[in-house]
């Protein structure tokens, strides 16, 4: 069972779960970490547009499991990681990559942090093959199996 379904199989309990993870992870690093996540999801197309960060600028400010973080620290660093990787098509992912990186190994956050990312890039309810691919690479990045994610 991949992780949407055990979300959609019981949304309350997972959210308050997962809420009280990110809690205990509350440090820049992961903050980081998972603004990357969600930047590299975002641009698996390609390109993040203005409308498109302004759309999930408003996912991840009212994600209850981010509430830790003061807003504009997340969706600073959200736009951050999307212009770079607008900007540059080669560096910019690979900068961010390595971010995302920072995360590896360190218990549980990798997983909880990949959780909040997908959580905000299903919102929209289309989880395209590029973006499954997209994730895939991540979880490399992050030495986590990407079966649990995508099926």
């Amino acid at each position: 069972m991949g992780f949407f379904d055990k979300l959609r199989q019981s949304a309350s309990d997972a959210k308050a779960a997962l809420t009280t993870k990110v809690s205990q992870f509350k440090n820049g690093t992961f903050r980081d970490s998972v603004m990357g996540i969600c930047a590299l999801v975002a641009s698996a197309d390609g390109n993040v547009s203005d409308d498109e960060k302004q759309a999930i600028g408003s996912l991840i400010t009212s994600l209850d499991a981010l509430k830790c973080f003061p807003p504009a620290d997340l969706i600073g660093k959200f736009n951050e990681y999307c212009d770079a990787i607008n900007k540059d098509k080669t560096f910019g992912p690979i900068t961010v990559y390595s971010t995302v990186g920072k995360i590896k190994g360190k218990g549980e956050q990798p997983d909880v942090a990949l959780q909040v990312a997908l959580a905000i890039a299903n919102a929209d309810g289309n989880f395209d093959d590029k973006e499954k691919a997209r994730v895939r690479e991540i979880c490399r990045t992050l030495g986590v199996d990407a079966t649990a994610y995508v099926s």
